[in-house]
């Protein structure tokens, strides 16, 4: 009767999941360092049931510390807030090749360490593209980090001491992506352009690197006036570089001078109504 019973549970434990294959979920555990689960693998594969229970355990594993490190990565890329390219006005800016940016969006500029300029004047939406290409790649698993081109540069700067001062480049050099925003918009002495050319040169060829900027490169001389490495700095960016220009007119000018005019038109619609109450009184 016992070897009945037995029979019948086997069956219906091979009902409930007869497809699944052992060697992945084995090689999925060893990833997720489950060591408990491997010590028991020979007792779990025995019985299906025990491998679709296991099945679930790891896809729950996994899931939550997927969740995890995309929050920590979050965290630690300070892009901030960000508007989101599906909300971008592709018939705002007079250039901007749309096709272009959906590509970069895939982020195959990665995959040989190519870096991106997004070049244009103020206002044209290169921060927030910069932006979700850095959302972009903490969503697929990389690590992002966004900065200013003053921050950056004012860190570095301070930095006496020439071990800490690696230790920070390191900092700012180990992320699968670096954004440095609003290069152009400030100028700079020259050890500020040995430091920039320095941390470029320890990305090169390994790592992307997006910049933004509201100058063209033959007015970097101005950014860094009298710095010896600005050429070599700009040769060794746009090395393997896609650089997207974008030209038009600002685009929170625009957005400033709508709000201006929403607000007079309840300034004047004021008046109006109220006028319109006291003749309804007499």
């Amino acid at each position: 009767m016992s070897k009945s019973i037995n029979t019948t549970a086997t069956a219906t434990a091979t009902t409930v999941s007869p497809s699944i294959d052992p060697a992945p979920l084995h090689e999925r555990a060893q990833a997720l360092r489950l060591m408990g689960l491997l010590f028991h693998w020979d007792t779990v594969q025995a019985n299906p049931a025990h491998l679709q229970w296991c099945r679930d355990l790891i896809g729950w594993e996994e899931a939550e510390r997927s969740r995890r490190s995309l929050e920590r990565r979050l965290r630690s890329a300070h892009i901030g807030r960000f508007k989101p390219l599906a909300d971008f006005d592709w018939g705002w800016p007079e250039l901007c090749d749309r096709a272009s940016v959906q590509e970069l969006m895939t982020l195959s500029f990665m995959k040989d360490a190519t870096n991106v300029v997004l070049m244009g004047p103020n206002g044209v939406g290169k921060s927030m593209l910069a932006c979700n290409l850095g959302h972009q790649a903490l969503i697929q698993g990389r690590t992002v980090l966004f900065t200013t081109a003053g921050q950056l540069l004012g860190d570095l700067a301070a930095l006496d001491s020439d071990t800490t001062l690696r230790r920070r480049l390191r900092h700012y050099a180990e992320p699968d992506l670096l954004v440095i925003d609003e290069v152009g918009y400030l100028s700079y002495s020259n050890r500020h352009a040995d430091l920039l050319f320095e941390l470029i040169s320890r990305r090169y060829e390994n790592k992307s690197t997006v910049v933004t900027t509201n100058r063209a490169f033959k007015e970097w001389h101005e950014v860094f006036p009298n710095a010896a490495c600005v050429v070599s700095l700009i040769d060794r960016l746009v090395h393997r570089c896609e650089v997207l220009a974008i030209k038009g007119k600002s685009y929170r000018l625009k957005e400033a001078m709508e709000r201006s005019q929403k607000k007079e038109a309840l300034q004047a619609a004021k008046p109006r109504a109220v006028s319109a109450v006291k003749e309804k009184k007499q």
